[in-house]
């Protein structure tokens, strides 16, 4: 790590759904292209916490060529900003009512970081803003 005083370096990841208004941070993402579970009877009262959901969503290679490229800007990012002293950045991925799509991407890209935390020194937390405004 960078820091001289060993400060780790978070990776703050925010899910929010666009309807209940927009999240700021250093790189916001918009889901809404991915095919939308809640239009699936089964896996509209689940969440992107769900393994049935989240595996729907990730089952699109739309879904998978952006985690990937994601982790990869993401890494970039965080090198950068820790390079010039700064301890955290905050990634945000919207949906529509930030109940599935974002909260798939935002838990895989925890996921993904926590794996090379080892390796990059960086730590992440995760907010789900909206994950609790949905009613079946």
């Amino acid at each position: 790590m960078a820091d001289s005083d060993s400060t780790v370096f978070t990776i703050e990841l925010y899910s929010f759904g666009f309807k209940y208004g927009e999240e700021k941070g250093q790189l916001v993402f918009d889901a809404r292209f991915l095919p939308n579970p809640y239009y699936i009877s089964s896996l509209k009262p689940l969440s992107g916490k769900d393994r049935a959901c989240a595996d729907y969503v990730m089952s699109f290679p739309s879904a998978q060529k952006t985690l990937q490229l994601l982790k990869e800007l993401i890494q970039a990012q965080a090198e950068g900003f820790q390079e010039h002293g700064h301890t955290h950045i905050k990634v945000c991925v919207g949906c529509t009512g930030g109940r599935h799509r974002s909260v798939t991407l935002i838990e895989a890209l925890g996921d993904a970081i926590t794996k090379e935390t080892e390796k990059t020194g960086f730590c992440s937390t995760i907010v789900h803003r909206d994950i609790d405004r949905y009613h079946v």
